[in-house]
Formats: C-alpha cells, structure tokens, sequence
C-alpha cells in the first residue's frame, strides 16, 4: 500500500509521526493523514490529531486539526 509523506524542515514525515506547529500557541500532534493541498500545488496539508484536545482559543478542545507541512517543524 502507498504511504504518502511530506517534508518538515527537509526532513521526511509519514503518518504516525509527531511534529509541532504553532496555531494560538506552540503545541504539536500526530499526523493521522497526509493530503494535497488543493489551492497550491504542490503543497501538503498534515492531519495531526491530539487524544487530549489542541489549545488556544482557535482550536482549543479540538481533537483534529490540519496545517500546512510547511508551518511545521519537528521536535
């Protein structure tokens, strides 16, 4: 089966992994799903998920949320 990636700080993610990103504050999350962005070519979109809810007041309490691989970072 094909496993998409993406690129976060020239390095390769793949569904599982953890990677931070900053939305009202600095928090991170697993990737559960890697899509196309469909406004820029080329560009990939990271579904990162958080069993506990993300925070701030723009996602505070979700549990899923997506961000442009490139917004990203790892560690």
């Amino acid at each position: 089966m094909f496993q998409r990636t993406a690129k976060v700080e020239g390095r390769t993610v793949k569904v599982g992994d953890h990677v931070g990103f900053k939305c009202d504050i600095e928090q991170g999350g697993q990737i559960v799903e890697i899509k196309e962005c469909p406004f820029r070519r080329g560009a990939m979109v990271l579904v990162l998920e958080n069993k506990y809810g993300f925070s701030g007041e723009y996602i505070g309490g979700q549990t899923r949320t997506e961000v442009d691989a490139s917004d990203c970072w790892i560690g």
